[in-house]
């Protein structure tokens, strides 16, 4: 099938693009289609081949990548077990609907990678889930090549995530919420492992699932981290995963004088503030970190390379302490670090405060708009003084650094205000509560303190003998400590999609006659 084809006609005989509306005013004859992808829905009741668990951009590159490879445009993917036949493969997603980042969409933010790094360019340009393909179907192609960037903005971005994502829907089922991955007790004399259940609760209706799979990815995705002394529940103490879905109901007239306090000195956070102080220009924000000033993301080309797909291999075969050494080195690249384009405009704005307020440090008390360094909030209470806010005791240690005077000792200060905005990461390891119930099969899983461990494939390294060849479990998104910085980012995402593919399938048939079908339909 040609790569960007509108329309043909599946296995099944159903079309799989259906021309619903013209696309634009203008005349051009291009159309807005209902994509669909080569994968088919697997009734809950059927052995599936690969059960995922979450669909964010790690299980969607996956996804993209299945398809490619029986649509026969990726030489890469040309596997011996996917040749006669389609997949059973589901996903399963906790959210009601795709969605990546949605609470930090904010107005005009831009990518902090290239587009290039998309669902499918690195691993396969000839795919139809390339960003400039989207971008053609939707007929911005030309006027996005005029804006001269590599940067799309966040919320277009989004869109294009979410267009790749509808051709899957279905093999997608939303509004589940994965609560268990079992290890199915074997029948066969060698006691090997060779099915997993996977359980899930539909948040509809409530009702309990479970499906049958010999293959299971986990790509759950990151956790809000919440850390002490801060509330996992306080409505006005929130995550910033949360702020565009928050700051509209809490903050409600832009012309009042609110009082917010964000906490992180990275990207987000720095989002945050600015977007604050542009939109609420009467509100008092102060933003509060733990180091001395806010510093920006290293992104040039040789440290970029630290994220080329190849730099994984490396990383994974080097030393375990030399790696961790290396990790801690880079993290610059990525954690509590801001672009440089908006750390300037943080500045400028601020030093259009000291012309409107005044240069001296009592001056500064009175700016609307503060960063206050060395900071860290020690307690959270409810605010006496603010009408249902928060009240934030913090450990002021800038007199250690900032004093013109010898012996500065440490001060406490007392924010009260509206609301607290709290970017702080995520955290990584929600598949450990996934696999409780399999801990018998890790090695050293009697231990306290275990964690699962992966291959260079990323598959779980179970006892050896215990788990079939033919069957186990795959993680994404959570194995930094082992294959790099670029594991809970897109950069890799396209060829890693690519990699776990061929090392579920690349193992050759392993089903019956019955499952047979026709792959050259699909093609022609």
């Amino acid at each position: 099938m040609s790569p960007h084809a509108d329309f043909s006609m599946a296995a099944n005989g159903h079309a799989r693009t259906a021309f619903s509306a013209l696309n634009g005013s203008n005349g051009n004859h291009l159309i807005e289609s209902v994509n669909r992808s080569h994968l088919q829905y697997t009734s809950e009741d059927e052995l599936h081949d690969v059960v995922c668990v979450g669909f964010g951009p790690a299980s969607l590159a996956i996804a993209v990548a299945l398809h490619d490879a029986l649509d026969g445009t990726d030489p890469s993917l040309d596997i011996p077990g996917l040749q006669g036949r389609t997949p059973k493969v589901t996903f399963l997603e906790r959210q009601e609907k795709f969605a990546w980042h949605s609470g930090m969409l904010i107005p005009g933010a831009r990518m902090q990678i290239t587009f290039l790094k998309d669902m499918a360019t690195l691993r396969n340009p000839r795919s139809e889930f390339t960003f400039i393909n989207y971008l053609f179907h939707k007929d911005r192609l030309v006027e996005f090549t005029n804006l001269n960037t590599f940067l799309p903005q966040r919320v277009e971005y989004e869109d294009y995530m979410k267009w790749c994502a509808g051709w899957f829907d279905e093999v997608v089922q939303y509004n589940q919420e994965v609560v268990q991955v079992l290890p199915e007790k074997s029948r066969t004399t060698s006691g090997e492992i060779k099915t997993f259940i996977v359980t899930s609760r539909n948040l509809q209706t409530g009702a309990i699932e479970t499906r049958r799979t010999r293959h299971v990815i986990i790509a759950a995705g990151g956790k809000a981290n919440i850390p002490r002394p801060f509330p996992s529940n306080h409505p006005r103490v929130l995550h910033s995963s949360q702020f565009c879905h928050a700051y509209p109901k809490l903050f409600n007239n832009p012309q009042y004088p609110y009082k917010i306090a964000v906490i992180g000195n990275g990207q987000s956070a720095a989002e945050i503030f600015d977007f604050l102080h542009a939109n609420y220009p009467n509100s008092q924000t102060r933003l509060l970190i733990k180091g001395g000033a806010l510093r920006p993301s290293d992104d040039s080309p040789f440290v970029n390379e630290i994220f080329n797909p190849d730099r994984i291999e490396s990383t994974y075969c080097r030393d375990p302490e030399l790696r961790a050494a290396t990790l801690r080195e880079d993290k610059g690249t990525n954690y509590g670090v801001v672009r440089l384009p908006l750390l300037e405009h943080i500045y400028e704005t601020l030093y259009s405060q000291r012309i409107r307020y005044g240069n001296t440090p009592e001056a500064e008390e009175r700016w609307p708009h503060r960063i206050l360094p060395h900071r860290c909030v020690a307690d959270v209470e409810n605010s006496p003084a603010v009408k249902d806010g928060v009240r934030l005791h913090v450990r002021d240690q800038s007199p250690l650094y900032l004093s013109d005077l010898p012996n500065g000792a440490e001060r406490q200060e007392v924010l009260d205000v509206d609301a607290v905005f709290v970017a702080t990461g995520y955290q990584r390891d929600f598949h450990e509560t996934l696999l409780r119930d399999a801990r018998h099969l890790m090695p050293g899983g009697n231990l306290a303190g275990a964690k699962w461990q992966v291959g260079r494939d990323y598959k779980v390294l179970f006892e050896e003998k215990k788990v079939s060849p033919d069957a186990g479990v795959w993680l994404q998104g959570c194995c930094e400590s082992t294959h790099g910085l670029s594991d809970t980012l897109l950069s890799v995402v396209s060829t890693r999609g690519g990699e776990v593919v061929r090392s579920i399938f690349n193992h050759g048939p392993i089903w019956g006659d019955e499952e047979q079908a026709s792959l050259a339909q699909l093609r022609n």
